[in-house]
């Protein structure tokens, strides 16, 4: 099925706003116990590394990619090349590894998954507003 540029868009949005939410929610659920200022800082640094070398770099090449497309009309599946889908199956598995194998402390999920989760729900809202701009 075909969308314009603008779903494609918004589906991005939906996309990586549910990843954050999620991420974000597992992380703020292994908080307690371990909440403190060098908890928060550390979830905090987290945040700004996947922000200014992962999602914000990854959200302005895909706003751009979409956006110029020739086509108006798009699978709706191309609000990620395959390079990003490649990712986000390395991500998920190894989160889903990392927690189920119980090699990682309550306290690092807590302080990682956090600041990542944060992280990629802002990726998805900024998708939200390249949508509102694309008028």
């Amino acid at each position: 099925m075909k969308v314009n540029k603008r779903t494609l868009l918004l589906l991005a949005c939906v996309v990586w706003a549910i990843a954050g939410a999620n991420v974000l929610r597992r992380g703020v659920l292994s908080y307690p116990g371990h909440l403190s200022a060098l908890n928060l800082a550390l979830s905090a640094c987290v945040f700004l590394l996947f922000q200014l070398f992962i999602f914000g770099k990854m959200v302005k090449r895909h706003t751009t990619r979409i956006l110029g497309h020739q086509e108006e009309r798009q699978y709706f599946w191309h609000f990620f090349d395959g390079r990003t889908f490649f990712i986000m199956f390395i991500m998920i598995s190894g989160g889903i590894l990392l927690r189920t194998s119980g090699i990682c402390p309550e306290r690092f999920i807590a302080v990682f998954y956090s600041g990542l989760g944060a992280s990629l729900l802002l990726a998805g809202l900024r998708f939200g507003a390249a949508f509102l701009r694309s008028r």
